[in-house]
């Protein structure tokens, strides 16, 4: 059996609190969960679920209170600054916000060539990288001297998209990456997002609140509700016939372009929340 790429034990994410005699606020609550090599896991839930928490503590964004992250064997629950710089070639993050994750006043091959500065790449060979990146995200070479403000949303993403690749990582924890984008212009970044899996092996957490979008990616989904993981299973399953009544209501408030359908969604959904 393969060892995980990515493995989560009961981890715990508190923030102080804001007034001195209250408990620190529990956000994670002793959450489990693992991603194997090239595999996409799809982690679901509503607003306040805390699965953007989940993907900000593996990057190191959030606090690890107790429990452990482990990737590629090594615990990397509560790595110093520049230890993280470290493993950040092999663990990268696509944000939701293609207009704000990306830095305006740098052109399109400066903020390319950034990382593969930043880890010692040599000019010629970090143009070249560069080309390969464009070429990858299916981006024309020209991109590399354009601003940000001349691209499309679906465009910025992917130029999200192609610098999360730069490195060449194992792991990226994708947060809500299409949530911005229109349907069309999500179907398409989905589309690229599986044919780089397919093409680099790459791993992918994929954060979302939409139940059809991580169906369409995920090989395996992981829902969470207030902070816990009460339904993980093949992605198939757990969004046809989810065994949770936190993920039927979920699935329900999916909307489905057939009115009759979308009604008697409606009607489900509110009799499971009475």
């Amino acid at each position: 059996m393969t060892s995980p790429l990515l493995a989560i034990s009961d981890l715990v994410t508190e923030y102080p609190a804001r007034r001195r005699r209250q408990k620190p606020f529990r956000v994670l609550h002793g959450v489990s969960l693992d991603v194997a090599p090239g595999e996409t896991v799809g982690l679901v839930g509503e607003s306040g679920s805390g699965k953007t928490t989940l993907g900000r503590a593996v990057l190191g964004l959030a606090p690890v209170t107790s429990g452990t992250v482990h990737f590629d064997g090594e615990d990397i629950s509560h790595l110093s600054v520049r230890e993280r710089r470290r493993v950040a070639n092999r663990v990268q993050v696509i944000f939701q916000d293609p207009y704000t994750s990306l830095n305006p006043a740098l052109t399109i091959g400066d903020t390319l060539a950034e990382p593969l500065l930043v880890q010692g790449g040599e000019r010629t060979a970090v143009h070249r990288r560069i080309a390969e990146l464009l070429d990858r995200v299916q981006l024309p070479h020209d991109a590399a001297a354009r601003l940000p403000r001349e691209f499309s949303g679906g465009q910025r993403q992917r130029v999200a998209i192609a610098r999360a690749l730069a490195l060449e990582p194992r792991l990226i924890v994708c947060d809500e990456p299409v949530s911005a984008l229109d349907l069309p212009t999500q179907a398409r970044i989905l589309d690229l997002l599986l044919e780089i899996q397919e093409t680099t092996g790459v791993a992918y957490l994929f954060v979302s609140h939409d139940l059809a979008v991580v169906r369409h990616i995920s090989h395996r989904v992981a829902v969470m509700y207030r902070g816990r993981l009460v339904e993980v299973g093949d992605a198939e399953q757990v969004t046809s016939e989810p065994q949770d009544p936190y993920t039927r209501r979920l699935l329900m408030a999916s909307p489905v372009p057939d009115p009759s359908r979308q009604r008697r969604r409606r009607e489900e959904r509110r009799l499971l929340a009475e």
